[in-house]
């Protein structure tokens, strides 16, 4: 199955992204057409430090990408694909192929490196949040990216970040507990707080590369990113 770590990713360049500029304006771009991600150093900044502020200023979410999409009609349809499997190359999945097309893989190739045939076979778990976003046109306010460490950062850009547990939440995990974002290795939507230290989600290639629905200890979340739905 593919790895929850995307840094392994042919080609891809993602200690590149790491230095660079992390969040692109166009990830807000018209509805059209985030599997792991690489880590940066753990002992990176937190989550507001992590963003310089001229990306920050970039990515911020204009009135208009408010969308009428609630979180239980991401949740259903987040739900609908549990099942859904990688073949035995860690591809082959309508998540990857969805992207590989889409017009933000175009922009985080130039980002990135490697080309759009890399994302065929890369992990793809914030690839699978990305889909369900556009499936549902929560997009905008769900993002979409390859790189769950971008992803995140997306979110805290703009003051969508935080420790509570929503349903419908972006959840971000690091297996060590670290709470820097440069340490994400994972992502999911939230569907609920257990109220007993754990969470249950939905997530992309997990298990052996499929969508499931699973229960996890909140030591494991970096933290949340917030969609802001209807309703």
């Amino acid at each position: 199955m593919a790895i929850h770590r995307l840094s392994r990713a042919p080609k891809i360049n993602y200690a590149r992204a790491a230095l660079g500029v992390t969040v692109i304006a166009s990830a807000l771009g018209a509805h059209a057409t985030a599997a792991s991600a690489d880590t940066t150093d753990p002992a990176a900044a937190s989550a507001q430090a992590a963003v310089a502020p001229e990306a920050a200023t970039q990515a911020r979410i204009p009135t208009e990408t408010q969308v009428n999409v609630t979180a239980a009609q991401v949740l259903a349809m987040a739900k609908a694909q549990v099942g859904t499997s990688e073949n035995a190359y860690g591809g082959g999945t309508k998540f990857q192929k969805w992207y590989a097309d889409s017009q933000r893989a175009a922009e985080t190739v130039a980002r990135d490196g490697g080309s759009r045939q890399d994302y065929i076979n890369a992990p793809w778990c914030s690839m699978f949040v990305s889909w369900v976003g556009e499936e549902t046109g929560a997009r905008p306010q769900v993002g979409w990216d390859a790189w769950t460490v971008a992803h995140a950062k997306w979110f805290a850009a703009n003051k969508r970040w935080g420790s509570q547990a929503k349903p419908g939440a972006v959840v971000f995990f690091s297996w060590s507990g670290s709470k820097n974002l440069g340490a994400i290795q994972h992502v999911g939507f939230v569907v609920k707080d257990n109220h007993d230290g754990t969470i249950s989600t939905i997530e992309g290639n997990t298990g052996n590369g499929k969508v499931e629905e699973r229960v996890r200890p909140k030591s494991q979340v970096v933290g949340y990113g917030y969609p802001q739905y209807a309703g």
